[in-house]
C-alpha cells in the first residue's frame, strides 16, 4: 500500500509516518519510482508506535521497545522479558517529571493566592 492509504487507514499525517521512517521505526520498500511501499503489518506498527508515544516514550526508546511489543486483546504486551526493566525505568522517568509538574504548580498557586484580591478579580487584569 502507498503512503497515503496507511495514513487514512491509521489516521497518522503523512508527514509523522516519513518522520517515523527517519527515525527507523517504519521501513518501506522503494519501488523503482521511488515510492515508498507499506506492507499490512506496518499498520499495527503505527497502531504500535502511537500507543508507545502517547505513554510517554521518545523515538528513541520505541526503536528499542517497538520490536518487542504486541498488541493482544486491545493492550500492548512485552514478548521479550529484557524490555520490562527498560519500561519500568521510563515509568519512573515519567513519575519524577510528574512530580516535578506537580511542585511547579503548587508554587505558580501560592503566587496566585498571593496576590491582592484587587489584583486577582477580573475586572483588574490588565488586557494582554
Amino acid at each position: 500500500m502507498r503512503i497515503g492509504e496507511l495514513s487514512r487507514r491509521t489516521g497518522v499525517h503523512e508527514r509523522l509516518l516519513r518522520y517515523y521512517e527517519q527515525q527507523g521505526l517504519l521501513w518501506p520498500e522503494r519501488a523503482a519510482s521511488g515510492y515508498r511501499s507499506y506492507q499490512e503489518s506496518d499498520v499495527d506498527t503505527v497502531v504500535r508506535i502511537r500507543r508507545l508515544l502517547s505513554a510517554g516514550l521518545n523515538t528513541e526508546t520505541i526503536a528499542q521497545v517497538l520490536p518487542c511489543v504486541r498488541v493482544k486483546a486491545g493492550n500492548l504486551v512485552p514478548v521479550c522479558p529484557e524490555i520490562v526493566d527498560d519500561l519500568r525505568h521510563q515509568r519512573e522517568r515519567i513519575t519524577r517529571a510528574i512530580e516535578e509538574l506537580q511542585e511547579s504548580r503548587d508554587l505558580l498557586d501560592a503566587v496566585i493566592d498571593a496576590a491582592p484580591r484587587t489584583l486577582s478579580s477580573p475586572a483588574a487584569r490588565v488586557p494582554a
